[in-house]
């Protein structure tokens, strides 16, 4: 089965495709990351708050942390 490169690959999809070798071959120039991110900030949530979180994290497959990023970054632009 061909799948439209348009259309995004399952966790499970993109896992079987890079297990094979010649998938595996950087393609292209290598990009920049961004910069390094600033110090630890600790952040306490409660047990509830923190399941909810880990699930749309993993809905979105993200970190949880790359998730929080993500959401603080949403809210500073619509608040600005």
């Amino acid at each position: 089965m061909t799948k439209n490169a348009a259309e995004p690959m399952t966790a499970e999809q993109e896992h079987a495709f890079y297990a094979r070798p010649e998938n595996q071959e950087p393609q292209g120039p290598a990009r920049r990351r961004r910069p390094e991110l600033s110090a630890i900030v600790p952040v306490r949530l409660s047990p509830d708050a923190l399941e909810v979180v880990r699930q749309r994290a993993e809905a979105d497959d993200r970190s949880v942390s790359s998730w929080i990023r993500r959401a603080i970054a949403h809210e500073l632009q619509r608040s600005a």
